[in-house]
């Protein structure tokens, strides 16, 4: 059992930061298998690219996480519509980018509350919600687009794509060690 038992807003923080990194890990470990000139690839032309839904993840956690507990979750800097836009073509070093900021953000934030935050109010577009309601909206908000990218990533690497989780037929010889060996289940 671990020293945040006793105290459940304490566990749930502990829990939440695990949750966002192992949503950054499976992104990155997604990304790292992705062709550099599949990043801007789309579909079609009602879908995002890989680089498009990271951009959009970067502006999303900058605006969510920077003054947190302060300010609203919807900066007035942000410009959530371009973030679906490409200007000039950009580089895997420019995707890495949007990426590291917006993860670099969310967890500084993250690692910095103290469990008593968990139930203090935050607001997003001026509605309000407790730190906890807002935890796991984000935490929604980013496996969806991180479901994405993972989709896209395997599409694009074809039969060179290593899974990220258990391989398809391979689930009994998996047996209970996922920790270990970095797979998400």
């Amino acid at each position: 059992m671990s020293n945040d038992a006793a105290d459940p807003r304490a566990a749930y923080l502990t829990d939440i930061i695990r949750t966002f990194r192992n949503y950054k890990a499976l992104g990155e470990r997604a990304l790292a298998q992705t062709p550099d000139a599949a990043l801007l690839t789309e579909l079609d032309a009602n879908s995002n690219s890989i680089a498009i839904v990271v951009k959009h993840i970067g502006g999303n956690l900058r605006s969510r996480f920077r003054d947190f507990l302060t300010t609203d979750g919807e900066k007035p800097d942000r410009r959530r519509d371009t973030e679906f836009e490409m200007g000039a073509p950009a580089s895997r070093a420019d995707v890495m980018q949007w990426w590291g900021t917006g993860w670099a953000t969310a967890l500084s934030t993250l690692e910095s509350m103290a469990p008593d935050d968990v139930m203090r109010t935050v607001h997003v577009r001026g509605e309000g919600f407790l730190v906890v309601e807002a935890l796991n909206r984000s935490a929604a908000h980013i496996a969806y687009h991180v479901g994405q990218i993972v989709y896209l990533a395997r599409h694009f690497a074809g039969p060179d794509w290593r899974s990220l989780s258990i391989p398809k037929g391979a689930s009994a010889q998996a047996g209970g060690d996922f920790k270990s060996r970095g797979i998400a289940r």
